[in-house]
């Protein structure tokens, strides 16, 4: 938080000072301004937002986090002065605008629609009425349309009427009558061919253009913005007539989303509705307890296996010490696969038809880093069991191949394990991500105990 400015704000706010309010808001960029508001409560916030020009405010606001937008907005409407804040509701970009009525409490959202321009309360409902998480739900209806038979100079001319209207004039989608896309052109594209003003469009714009569906995830549409480098996507239905567009800055927020999900899934934690510190503690126990308690079943699990196999313990004096060696290698190396398989689902690298590909690679892998691994560990094991207990002996150079030959079989289950489960999970429809570390290693645990006692009662007997 930048606190430089808060002291002379809130000296300002309290004298009521609309000329130094204003020129404090005007003169420094729109993201600074946000940022040196940070420490406003949202009565103090509005005070600064209110005395700015409506297209400033808009800007200002934009900067703010979300969490604090809906402060803003919910403080004010519980307040009974939501007709003070439906200008800046209206003016928002659609997209961000039902982001932020997400936000609020539905009797706020139902005071403020009514005070909405009517198109932009039907926009607003069109757009709620997406599910999450589709291309419907994030893209914005702001599109710089224009018609096939404009030319250069007249496209231009449109486009400068409705620049302040669209979200963006970097891409200019042509369509016809009906509002079907046609084409593409960019304002590139009009100020190179700016010296041939005659020229209709339809001779410089793309028709060959990348769409996405109002249903489409949207995990898949920032993959495919990202693949292609776009600014912008545009949102069409089934009969191409163009809804909206995505811009790449949406599609950013996306992926953070996406990625704090699969960060929080690999940790064994549920995806949170809010930040952590926002969270409400029990929220966020439960969101953690879940994970938790399946971890704790697959420990239980774990424990049992230990549990048929205590005479082996009883009777070998040495078994015991490799236990913790024998898992954690296991559960490492299965852990690595699963989080570079996942990774390369997320990336588009690996597909399931690649399934082969994985696993034939994760056996080499496995065989390699097995047999790195019991190279050490039968060094390991020869050191540590030279001197035995009272009363015990040493184990012969035979018996203590147990100890390598496990590692071996157990690395190498651990990588078919971890890159195998996130391929099945895809195909059951599911996110590659759930197949978390944690239950990976948990799935190796018992594999491992019963590897290792396996090989241990055929080779010690």
């Amino acid at each position: 938080m930048n606190t430089l400015y808060l002291p002379e704000l809130r000296e300002m706010i309290a004298a009521d000072d609309e000329a130094e309010l204003r020129e404090f808001v005007n003169a420094l960029m729109p993201a600074r301004v946000a940022e040196f508001m940070e420490g406003l409560d949202p009565a103090e916030a509005w005070r600064v937002l209110r005395s700015a020009d409506p297209e400033r405010r808009v800007e200002v606001f934009g900067f703010f986090d979300a969490p604090k937008q809906a402060a803003i907005v919910q403080r004010l409407v519980d307040s009974g002065d939501a007709d003070s804040v439906s200008g800046l509701v209206a003016d928002l970009p659609a997209d961000d605008r039902v982001d932020l009525l997400n936000d609020l409490d539905e009797p706020a959202v139902e005071e403020l629609l009514p005070l909405l321009p009517q198109e932009d309360r039907r926009e607003t409902l069109r757009l709620r009425g997406f599910p999450e998480g589709t291309a419907g739900s994030v893209m914005t209806t702001e599109v710089a349309r224009l018609r096939e038979h404009l030319t250069v100079t007249e496209a231009l001319t449109e486009i400068s009427k409705r620049a302040q209207e669209v979200e963006t004039v970097y891409y200019n989608y042509v369509v016809d009558e009906e509002n079907r896309l046609l084409g593409l052109v960019s304002a590139r594209q009009l100020v190179t061919h700016y010296l041939r003003p005659d020229q209709p469009i339809n001779e410089l714009m793309q028709r060959d253009v990348v769409t996405v569906r109002a249903m489409d995830d949207q995990e898949a549409v920032a993959e495919k913005v990202a693949d292609y480098d776009f600014l912008a996507i545009p949102v069409v239905d089934d009969d191409r007539r163009l809804l909206g567009i995505i811009t790449h800055d949406d599609i950013i927020d996306v992926l953070r989303a996406e990625a704090t999900e699969d960060a929080l899934l690999a940790a064994g934690v549920a995806p949170l509705q809010a930040g952590y510190l926002r969270s409400h503690w029990f929220s966020l126990a439960c969101s953690r307890g879940l994970w938790l308690g399946v971890l704790f079943v697959a420990a239980l699990l774990t424990a049992l296996a230990l549990l048929s196999y205590e005479e082996g313990f009883d009777r070998v004096w040495w078994l015991v010490l490799f236990i913790p060696l024998v898992i954690s290698s296991g559960g490492n190396s299965g852990s690595q696969s699963a989080t570079l398989v996942i990774r390369g689902l997320t990336d588009g690298e690996v597909t399931l038809d690649d399934w082969w590909r994985v696993i034939r690679r994760e056996l080499v892998m496995g065989l390699t880093l097995g047999a790195a691994l019991a190279t050490v560990g039968y060094a390991s094991a020869w050191l540590l069991t030279r001197n035995p207990p009272s009363g015990e002996v040493s184990p012969t150079a035979f018996q203590i191949a147990a100890v390598p030959l496990t590692l071996l079989l157990v690395v190498v289950c651990g990588t078919l394990c971890g890159g195998a489960l996130p391929l099945v999970f895809q195909r059951l429809g599911l996110d590659p991500a759930l197949m978390s570390n944690p239950f990976v290693a948990g799935i190796i645990d018992i594999a491992g105990i019963v590897i290792y006692m396996t090989v241990a009662v055929a080779m010690i007997g």
